[in-house]
């Protein structure tokens, strides 16, 4: 009867919370309690042994452990309700605490994890009525036991129907996005990217020059994408400035549209890593907007939130007053509105600088300050201040242990160094010395740049290796570095068999 309560509870608190505001779900309010209060330490070990997964897996212990504590109170409660009450009672409490000091709190959130309680408090007596000892003797107890098994069982898909309709509740609170993507389809835009021509992407490397909104990578804090329409969205602009600002999304639309294609790249990618795409962004500029609020003298920094609250990045204020750098708030995405998970209705998209630093998603907050002052997210947890993007190459054909036929071999794949670009990729095999690759036509130094070579092996086991140059002609290191606090460097490498 334990479980089936806890199950009732967290069904009922998800879909009160899909109606009333989708991040005080008490699950995944303790959830992102959990992330935000687990020590560097475990996020680390997170973060190497799962992953991009590491939320699911979050959430899958998280219900393990439920399940247990629900079927220990159920097994307390077989002579009386009351220890399963006050086990309900106190998971009731844990998930109030959790939605009441989520940063983005507001009273009305309250309503979930009340009705979460409720429910849970509810059905545990409610169950425990139907398993007492039936008054006589005969077919009753068999009967009896029948109801419980029944109302357990309806009670148990009814908490599972609950919950996914509160999922769809939730979901469908971003309904504009639509809108959106009609909107940027017939309006004009001030600036378009330049077309990328037809020798920039070399198939041997198996990536398209722009990663498809399916494909690009996602990395993120939230257990549950953030939900608001366009309509509902805005910005405010504050701190060391000379006058504070509110932006609409028809503010947004009523500036200047730009397109920029951008390779974006997450601080948390290894060596030969694959957390990193390129897109085409359309949105405002930045560097406008903080010209328009004026930035005081002494601030160094931008600290940009998401609407939950619960992500803050700490952006170089010169690095986004540059003319060329390019920030952009950005509303679109490689021809339609910006997916959810990837910040609808507006995200900050900067050239050159690591994730962590720059590119908050579902963005509705800018404060001028200085790094002295206001530490961000992951500055919190011992990463770097300003997280400039290292040069970097990635070798993406052959792939690690391979076979290949013995003779001329294809070795493909990418380098970067934005904004700067790259001007010279480099391969040796087997220790020898190193050889030019051709490149792949530029974009620009904003984005990811291919290149290709052949190299003629023996029969065996080989090892190849990359390093590129960038347009200043500073070469990649070969230092071997993790990615923590600012950036993993080293040179990739592979190792694959001809034969």
């Amino acid at each position: 009867m334990g479980v089936v309560a806890v199950a009732a509870a967290l069904g009922a608190g998800h879909l009160v919370a899909g109606v009333v505001s989708p991040a005080s779900s008490p699950f995944l309010a303790v959830g992102n309690s959990a992330i935000a209060l687990a020590p560097q330490w475990l996020v680390d070990f997170a973060k190497n042994a799962f992953g991009t997964a590491d939320k699911p897996v979050l959430l899958a212990g998280m219900g393990v452990v439920l399940l247990l504590a629900a079927a220990a109170a159920g097994l307390a409660s077989r002579e009386r309700p009351r220890p399963g009450v006050l086990a309900v009672t106190a998971l009731g409490l844990l998930g109030f605490a959790a939605v009441l000091f989520s940063p983005a709190f507001t009273p009305v959130d309250l309503l979930a994890p009340a009705a979460s309680a409720g429910a849970g408090v509810l059905v545990l007596r409610r169950l425990h009525a139907l398993a007492l000892p039936a008054p006589r003797t005969g077919g009753g107890g068999v009967a009896r036991r029948k109801v419980l098994l029944g109302t357990s069982a309806a009670i148990g898909f009814g908490a599972l129907a609950a919950a996914g309709l509160g999922q769809v509740l939730g979901s469908r609170r971003s309904g504009s996005r639509d809108e959106v993507t009609a909107m940027l389809r017939r309006t004009g835009l001030s600036r378009r990217a330049p077309a990328i021509p037809a020798g920039a992407a070399f198939p041997e490397t198996g990536t398209p020059f722009v990663t498809s909104n399916a494909d690009f990578y996602r990395i993120d804090t939230a257990l549950r994408i953030p939900t608001q329409t366009a309509a509902d969205w805005s910005l405010r602009v504050h701190g060391m400035v000379d006058r504070e600002l509110r932006l609409t999304f028809d503010d947004l639309l009523a500036r200047p549209l730009v397109e920029r294609t951008i390779t974006m790249l997450c601080v948390s990618n290894e060596v030969g890593g694959d957390l990193i795409s390129t897109a085409n962004f359309v949105g405002v500029d930045l560097r406008e907007i903080l010209l328009e609020a004026g930035v005081a003298p002494g601030a160094d920094q931008v600290l940009s939130t998401s609407s939950d609250r619960l992500w803050t990045a700490g952006t170089p204020v010169d690095v986004l007053l540059e003319p060329d750098r390019g920030a952009l708030l950005a509303i679109g995405m490689n021809g339609e509105a910006l997916p959810p998970e990837h910040g609808f209705p507006v995200r900050m998209v900067v050239p050159g600088l690591y994730g962590y630093v720059s590119a908050t998603k579902w963005v509705t907050d800018l404060e001028v300050t200085t790094f002295d002052a206001k530490q961000a997210y992951w500055l919190q947890r011992g990463w770097g201040e300003r997280g400039p993007i290292k040069t970097q190459s990635r070798i993406d054909f052959p792939r690690p242990f391979a076979a290949t036929p013995a003779g001329q071999v294809t070795v493909a794949g990418l380098a970067w160094s934005q904004p700067v670009g790259i001007s010279r990729v480099e391969i040796r095999l087997d220790q020898g010395p190193w050889t030019e690759a051709e490149l792949a036509g530029e974009v620009s130094g904003d984005t990811w740049r291919m290149w290709r070579t052949t190299v003629d092996v023996a029969a065996g086991s080989h090892v190849v290796q990359v390093r590129a140059t960038d347009a200043n002609g500073v070469t990649q290191t070969d230092e071997i570095a993790p990615v923590v606090p600012d950036g993993a460097t080293g040179q990739h490498s592979v190792v694959f068999t001809a034969g």
